[in-house]
């Protein structure tokens, strides 16, 4: 089966996320912890790190029972077709959430345009495009999981 991409309502992953797995749907909603200031105090939340995605993994002729769950917007699609994770992409994410530490990635020096595989941190062995560079970070563009990465320059 194949993991598909919702979109939610904003502020609505966690709750659909917990609607869908009470209909028995398999889903994933990936949550950071966060300090959050408030005037008068600050306090540990669970913040989605995807805002407003919900993946899920469902046979395709299933996929439309998930818009019986309230806060569902619609699918994502990449070139006109439903946008699919594959499973090791989701099994990245989820090993580098478990791992509970920041890393510090850094790359060698390359110019915008190249293939790099990243080596070290929670994106290990991903491969990206460096789309920007500047004098002390890197933005490179994850087409598999859809993301963009901006990365400190180790000046070693």
């Amino acid at each position: 089966m194949n993991w598909y991409v919702l979109y939610t309502k904003p502020k609505w992953e966690k709750k659909v996320a917990e609607q869908l797995q009470k209909n028995g749907i398999e889903c994933y909603c990936p949550v950071i912890k966060q300090v959050r200031q408030w005037s008068d105090r600050k306090k540990k939340v669970e913040v989605p790190l995807f805002n407003s995605y919900v993946f899920v993994q469902l046979p395709e002729a299933d996929r439309n029972i998930v818009f019986s769950s309230p806060g569902v917007v619609r699918y994502l699609f990449w070139l006109s077709k439903p946008a699919i994770v594959r499973s090791e992409e989701i099994d990245v994410i989820k090993k580098w959430l478990n791992t509970g530490f920041d890393a510090d990635i850094s790359i060698a020096k390359y110019k915008v345009g190249d293939m790099v595989e990243v080596e070290s941190g929670p994106f290990l062995s991903q491969k990206a495009i460096v789309q920007e560079v500047s004098n002390t970070n890197y933005i490179l563009v994850l087409e598999s999981l859809g993301c963009v990465l901006k990365m400190k320059i180790n000046k070693e």
